[in-house]
Protein backbone atom coordinates (compact mmCIF):
# COMPACT_ATOMS: atom_id res chain seq x y z
CA UNK A 1 0.00 0.00 0.00
CA UNK A 2 2.80 2.39 0.96
CA UNK A 3 4.69 1.76 -2.28
CA UNK A 4 1.56 2.31 -4.39
CA UNK A 5 0.81 5.61 -2.62
CA UNK A 6 4.36 6.85 -3.09
CA UNK A 7 4.33 5.72 -6.73
CA UNK A 8 1.20 7.74 -7.53
CA UNK A 9 2.41 10.73 -5.53
CA UNK A 10 5.72 10.74 -7.39
CA UNK A 11 3.97 10.27 -10.75
CA UNK A 12 1.70 13.24 -10.03
CA UNK A 13 4.69 15.32 -8.93
CA UNK A 14 6.59 14.50 -12.13
CA UNK A 15 3.59 15.52 -14.25
CA UNK A 16 3.22 18.72 -12.20
CA UNK A 17 6.94 19.43 -12.57
CA UNK A 18 6.66 19.25 -16.34
CA UNK A 19 3.63 21.56 -16.27
CA UNK A 20 5.62 24.10 -14.25
CA UNK A 21 8.64 23.69 -16.54
CA UNK A 22 6.48 24.13 -19.64
CA UNK A 23 4.90 27.26 -18.17
CA UNK A 24 8.36 28.69 -17.48
CA UNK A 25 9.51 28.09 -21.05
CA UNK A 26 6.27 29.55 -22.36
CA UNK A 27 6.83 32.67 -20.23
CA UNK A 28 10.42 33.04 -21.43
CA UNK A 29 9.45 32.68 -25.09
CA UNK A 30 6.45 34.99 -24.70
CA UNK A 31 8.58 37.69 -23.04
CA UNK A 32 11.12 37.48 -25.86
CA UNK A 33 8.27 37.73 -28.35
CA UNK A 34 6.82 40.69 -26.49
CA UNK A 35 10.13 42.55 -26.70
CA UNK A 36 10.20 41.86 -30.45
CA UNK A 37 6.52 42.85 -30.86
CA UNK A 38 5.55 39.28 -31.82
CA UNK A 39 2.39 38.02 -30.07
CA UNK A 40 3.34 34.67 -28.52
CA UNK A 41 0.68 34.43 -25.81
CA UNK A 42 1.98 36.58 -22.99
CA UNK A 43 -1.50 37.97 -22.28
CA UNK A 44 -2.92 34.44 -22.13
CA UNK A 45 -0.06 33.39 -19.85
CA UNK A 46 -0.91 36.27 -17.50
CA UNK A 47 -4.56 35.17 -17.45
CA UNK A 48 -3.54 31.59 -16.59
CA UNK A 49 -1.00 32.59 -13.93
CA UNK A 50 -3.38 32.85 -10.99
CA UNK A 51 -5.78 29.95 -11.66
CA UNK A 52 -3.31 27.41 -13.14
CA UNK A 53 0.38 28.08 -12.64
CA UNK A 54 0.38 29.41 -9.07
CA UNK A 55 -1.44 26.33 -7.67
CA UNK A 56 0.80 24.05 -9.77
CA UNK A 57 3.91 25.59 -8.20
CA UNK A 58 2.39 25.31 -4.72
CA UNK A 59 1.39 21.69 -5.26
CA UNK A 60 4.88 20.90 -6.54
CA UNK A 61 6.54 22.43 -3.48
CA UNK A 62 4.12 20.88 -0.98
CA UNK A 63 4.25 17.50 -2.69
CA UNK A 64 8.03 17.49 -2.68
CA UNK A 65 8.11 18.27 1.01
CA UNK A 66 5.47 15.63 1.79
CA UNK A 67 7.24 13.02 -0.34
CA UNK A 68 10.52 13.72 1.43
CA UNK A 69 8.90 13.56 4.85
CA UNK A 70 7.17 10.27 4.05
CA UNK A 71 10.43 8.78 2.84
CA UNK A 72 12.26 10.01 5.93
CA UNK A 73 9.58 8.68 8.29
CA UNK A 74 9.53 5.24 6.66
CA UNK A 75 13.32 5.12 6.70
CA UNK A 76 13.34 5.89 10.42
CA UNK A 77 10.63 3.29 11.09
CA UNK A 78 12.56 0.64 9.16
CA UNK A 79 15.72 1.38 11.15
CA UNK A 80 13.83 0.91 14.43
CA UNK A 81 12.28 -2.39 13.31
CA UNK A 82 15.59 -3.99 12.36
CA UNK A 83 16.95 -6.28 15.07
CA UNK A 84 20.07 -5.07 16.84
CA UNK A 85 23.05 -7.37 16.61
Amino acid sequence: MKEKLLYWLNTALVADFFLVLLSFFWLAIAVIGHTLNIPLGLDLWYKLWQPVFTPAIGILMAGSIISGLIGWIFKRLNLRQQPKS
